[in-house]
């Protein structure tokens, strides 16, 4: 009796932490949906003048200039807000953002600023007082509210395009040298596509949804080798500009797969064919991600590289992710000598994992579909 006691405390043990493991973290990420990510700049040098364009993320400037700019649930930035708070966005930038030259800051000119779905662009003249010998760029956006926040500049002279980065530890760079080499570019966006998979709570709630029913390492290959695939080739396509779908189109979408899939678990457990649906599915993630990728301001000398780095990242998150489930899946299996192989897992636990996942999924869906 103390060992069946022991076994059913250990089964359902495991059972809440699973699911507490699920909840919390789809809930944690659903309640800080959003941190200040990559804005990027374009400076174009012409000897004194430098004219610039930034590049970031409408709700970035809402919770570092504290104003109110898109739309809750879309993202979307309203044109009307953006033009009432002008002036404090570009007193935020103005704070954030610095030319200077032999020490001295350079005078900018007023700013102009234009949405673009989720983004805003914002462009600035800087004059120089002198000759652009040692000509340095400094950019601080949204560090203030999330010290993770980097910055990529594409800088733009006689000589061609070339990229730097900027982060906490590098705040200010020199706008002369060579530049970053094709190697420091994949390594830069091998490290975005890994943090874009680990902050990308639904992509991470459709996957865990896939592989709850998996019981061996060949039908998880299969499923997640047609994901990669499927994303793969539409992040591929919506990079090069082939094929381009609305953020408000392929967000609802991606939830609705989220529904799809977690529903699924309730009435399907051989996932050995999953993959099929799991490679239409994943075409529409493929999308999602190539949004996140156009947040860098890519230009065609680096599209390339930084779409194989992207890619590679978001693959080497997804391989972290399943590497850390399946152990726990595999271990349910074992507790209270239950015979996976011969009856399977344990179907509380995939419903109730499952459960979690579909409300997330429905929300996000409602949020995005009717509320945007």
């Amino acid at each position: 009796m103390p060992s069946a006691l022991m076994s059913f405390m250990a089964q359902h043990t495991l059972l809440l932490v699973l699911v507490g493991v699920t909840f919390t973290a789809l809930s944690s990420c659903s309640a800080q949906a959003h941190n200040a990510g990559m804005s990027t700049s374009r400076i174009v040098i012409h000897g004194r003048t430098l004219d610039v364009e930034i590049n970031a993320l409408g709700r970035d400037y809402e919770r570092a200039a504290g104003v109110r700019l898109t739309e809750a649930a879309s993202g979307v930035v309203n044109p009307v807000a953006l033009a009432v708070m002008a002036p404090s966005l570009l007193t935020y930038i103005g704070d954030h953002v610095a030319v200077l030259a032999g020490g001295r800051h350079c005078a900018s000119r007023p700013g102009a600023v234009r949405a673009a779905d989720t983004h805003i662009f914002v462009t600035i003249t800087w004059t120089c007082p002198i000759d652009p010998r040692d000509l340095r760029y400094r950019v601080t956006l949204f560090q203030d509210v999330d010290p993770a926040a980097r910055h990529l500049a594409i800088i733009v002279t006689d000589n061609g395009e070339r990229e730097l980065a900027f982060d906490r530890g590098v705040p200010e760079i020199t706008l002369s040298g060579d530049g970053s080499s094709m190697l420091e570019v994949v390594g830069r966006f091998v490290e975005a596509g890994i943090d874009h998979i680990f902050l990308g709570y639904d992509h991470i709630a459709f996957l865990l949804a896939v592989i709850l029913w998996g019981q061996s390492l060949w039908s998880l290959f299969k499923v997640v080798t047609a994901f990669t695939v499927a994303h793969s080739l539409t992040l591929s396509l919506a990079a090069l500009d082939i094929v381009r779908m609305p953020s408000s189109v392929v967000e609802p979408l991606i939830a609705a797969t989220i529904v799809f899939v977690a529903a699924e678990n309730f009435f399907v457990r051989d996932i050995r064919s999953r993959w099929r649906a799991t490679f239409v599915l994943g075409l529409v993630h493929g999308f999602g991600f190539a949004g996140a990728l156009r947040e860098y301001g890519l230009r065609d000398g680096t599209l390339v590289p930084a779409l194989a780095g992207f890619n590679m990242g978001v693959e080497i998150g997804q391989v972290a992710i399943v590497a850390l489930i399946f152990p726990l899946l595999l271990w349910s299996d074992r507790i209270g000598g239950h015979n996976a192989i011969a009856t399977g897992r344990r179907p509380a636990l995939v419903y109730a994992c499952s459960a979690v996942i579909l409300a997330f999924g429905l929300y996000w869906l409602i949020e995005r579909a009717v509320f945007a």
